[in-house]
């Protein structure tokens, strides 16, 4: 295997607090151990591979890579495209009528000599460009492809920890931190913290797990009506949880009756096969992404479960708040940056030795950080409901 040359970044999906920091400790090991390989940006992920939109990293942005640390949300720009939907790249008008998105792409990665790419997304990502790989080679031309695990709730199988996760969790905690303070606004208050997580319920798990922690550290004033009760998590719903409306409102009309107010965190994905029923049912129309996925943010799930328990709880008002951009696009914290640095390294030194794979904590071989096969990677992770933190968390507030 020949060193490389040139080397191509790009991310694509939807936000995570990691992609800033990725691509910066990806800069960061190339200037320190390879200096000499260029390396260039694909300007918003696939569709910047298509369209030929890129931008080189100068000497000057190599000097300064280590402040992508210090920002969230990605510096070359996020898309949504499926290289195998040719149908809709072309109507977006990435690529011309009867082109094949791959053979675009690939002769883009050819004529701008990358025989390395690096993209950091979750497993649509990964895997398009596992699948680009193989197109290439099946064309003679080899191109190594690692990808860094990035997803915010941590449903990429086998992959312990995505990068961004971490923090994910710890900003949706600081965003409720302020937000349950509305149930002084209103007697009978009910509050919904509907957080992301289409499939997976670990992003709204362990948000509710920090924010409990948040409170572990606060001292409290209930002789005046300041209690943790008031500012307690009282109900989690997620995606993997069969929920019992009835007799959840039961539960919580009893918190409702003796604190004034409910707190309840939701996964996006929680109840979205049972609404989806529903707008089926009334012949509305149900829109979905290029790669299939109902489009979450035009079904409301949490306004959902507002809706379904505001009236058996008896909620004299209703505030559903959404956390997902507010932590999405937030830095990478200190934790993620460790795991990062760890990821984008080993990417890196994979690179040179022309093996391709994703670079991750791998949860059939212990957790060991490592390169994992292609063929392995696949999306639909689901959380262990039997997670002994989150069995104490439920038992906690009273929900198990």
């Amino acid at each position: 295997m020949s060193r490389p040359k040139r080397v191509g970044i790009l991310t694509a999906g939807g936000l995570a607090p990691c992609l800033s920091s990725a691509i910066g400790a990806l800069i960061e090991r190339y200037s320190t151990i390879a200096p000499d390989i260029e390396i260039t940006c694909y300007v918003n992920g696939y569709a910047g591979l298509l369209k030929g939109d890129r931008l080189e990293v100068t000497p000057a942005v190599c000097a300064g890579a280590h402040l992508l640390h210090h920002f969230g949300g990605s510096p070359i720009g996020n898309s949504r495209v499926k290289l195998a939907n040719a149908a809709d790249c072309l109507k977006r008008g990435l690529i011309k009528d009867g082109e094949d998105p791959r053979q675009v792409a690939a002769d883009r990665l050819v004529n701008d000599g990358v025989d390395v790419l690096h993209t950091i997304g979750g497993d649509d990502t990964n895997i398009a460009a596992a699948d680009l790989a193989g197109f290439l080679a099946s064309h003679d031309y080899r191109l190594t492809v690692i990808g860094l695990p990035k997803t915010v709730d941590n449903d990429v199988y086998p992959i312990r920890q995505s990068l961004g996760a971490a923090t994910a969790a710890e900003q949706g905690a600081v965003f409720f931190e302020n937000v349950v303070a509305e149930h002084s606004a209103n007697p009978r208050m009910l509050i919904v913290h509907e957080v992301m997580g289409r499939g997976c319920g670990w992003l709204t798990a362990a948000t509710a797990r920090a924010y409990r922690g948040r409170l572990d550290h606060k001292q409290f004033l209930p002789s005046i009506g300041v209690s943790r009760a008031r500012h307690e998590v009282h109900g989690v719903y997620l995606p993997e949880m069969p929920i019992d409306l009835r007799a959840e409102a039961v539960r919580l009309r009893a918190v409702m009756d003796t604190h004034g107010c409910v707190n309840i965190f939701v996964s996006e994905g929680a109840g979205v096969e049972s609404i989806v029923r529903e707008m089926e049912s009334h012949h509305e129309t149900v829109t979905r992404d290029a790669f299939g996925h109902v489009k979450l943010d035009t079904i409301n799930p949490g306004a959902w479960f507002a809706k379904q328990f505001a009236a058996m709880i008896g909620a004299e008002k209703v505030l559903v708040q959404k956390s997902g951009y507010f932590a999405r696009s937030a830095a990478a914290n200190t934790e993620d940056l460790e795991l990062i640095r760890r990821c984008a390294n080993l990417a890196v030194d994979s690179a040179l030795a022309g093996v391709s794979g994703v670079a991750g904590e791998d949860e059939e071989r212990d957790g060991e950080l490592r390169i994992i096969e292609f063929g392995r990677i696949k999306g639909g992770k689901s959380f262990p409901l039997e997670t002994p933190w989150f069995l104490q968390l439920l038992d906690e507030i009273g929900q198990r």
